[in-house]
């Protein structure tokens, strides 16, 4: 899959965000993309716009928590291009608030999305890569399935079943080397998933500064399905987290829960908001979801390369008055 030109590409949860970044990214690397979402218009939109850079494309509209409605999906991507090559469970939701705050449809629907949607889309996937012994599954999981979100319990559950069913899956496949389970968690993320997702604190939401863009999480896409591997992070919060996690989970716990409570009790008021997990929302259609331009802000990648060169150009000034010093 080095080359990609040509190849088929499935994306769920393609109508904003990561997904409608990473169906351009695709696209641009020569493969047909095969978008999926609940919303039309978007998929229409963002179908001709992949047409008009080369490759055709194809909208499916698609509830991914419908296993009937995800199969019809594979079948319309056959049908239309013959096979399918690379399987991307991009859709994702969440409930941000005090668990018990919230409808509990609301966090059934969450877990519904992120994990049975993505197992809708593995099991609709899977017979097609084993008939071909070739294909590539992703599944995004994100930072949230590495360290557990205080006011985020069902979306956290959902993204740790996520990352348990990806290397389960993997295991089973292992007797086919040409078939690929690929787990990719990326750090926070400047996308409409704020708007779209539901918010029960009565706080106002903000993300804060180190936000990564979804042209970079896009671009870890196409690397991962040219070059397989079974789980990638992106950017260094993810890492960190899978590390701190992995090492001192309690402590770990412990500072997340008190950063998330001061961020709540400094955050001002903000009303109820049930998102798009009932229905679909007519805002957020972009890529981004533009935190970082309304702050004025960098991607996160180019604040931590900042960052490394300010500390870089601190050390070395401060070895060459030491060893100035010494020489005197």
């Amino acid at each position: 899959m080095k080359n990609l030109h040509g190849a088929v590409v499935v994306i769920a949860g393609a109508s904003s965000g990561i997904g409608r970044a990473a169906a351009l990214a695709f696209t641009r690397a020569g493969a047909h993309v095969v978008v999926a979402a609940r919303r039309r218009d978007p998929l229409d939109r963002l179908a001709e716009e992949c047409s008009r850079l080369g490759p055709a494309a194809l909208a499916v509209p698609t509830d991914v928590t419908d296993s009937q409605a995800v199969e019809a999906l594979a079948r319309a991507a056959e049908n239309r291009f013959g096979r399918i090559d690379v399987w991307i469970n991009n859709a994702g939701t969440g409930v941000f608030g005090a668990f018990q705050e919230a409808p509990l449809d609301l966090h059934r629907r969450t877990v519904e999305v992120n994990l049975f949607g993505a197992m809708h889309g593995a099991y609709a996937v899977l017979p097609r890569f084993l008939e071909r012994r070739r294909g590539v599954l992703v599944n995004m999981v994100s930072l949230g399935g590495w360290a557990p979100t205080p006011f985020a319990a069902a979306y956290t559950a959902s993204k740790f079943g996520l990352r348990g069913f990806s290397a389960s899956l993997r295991q089973e496949l292992r007797r086919h080397p040409h078939i690929h389970v690929c787990a990719v968690f990326p750090a926070l993320v400047d996308t409409p998933g704020f708007v779209h997702g539901a918010n029960v604190s009565g706080r106002t939401l903000d993300p804060g500064p180190m936000l990564y863009a979804p042209e970079e999480v896009a671009e870890t896409l196409v690397h991962v399905v040219r070059h397989p591997r079974d789980e990638i992070a992106v950017g260094w919060p993810a890492r960190a987290a899978q590390a701190a996690y992995a090492l001192a989970p309690g402590p770990t716990e412990h500072l997340m829960g008190i950063a998330l409570h001061r961020a709540l009790d400094r955050a001002g008021p903000a009303p109820v908001t049930h998102g798009a997990l009932r229905a679909p929302v007519r805002d957020g259609t972009a890529s981004d979801g533009g935190w970082l331009r309304r702050k004025h802000l960098p991607s996160a990648s180019t604040l931590s390369r900042i960052g490394v060169t300010v500390l870089g150009t601190g050390a070395a000034l401060a070895l060459h008055r030491l060893v100035g010093g010494r020489s005197k």
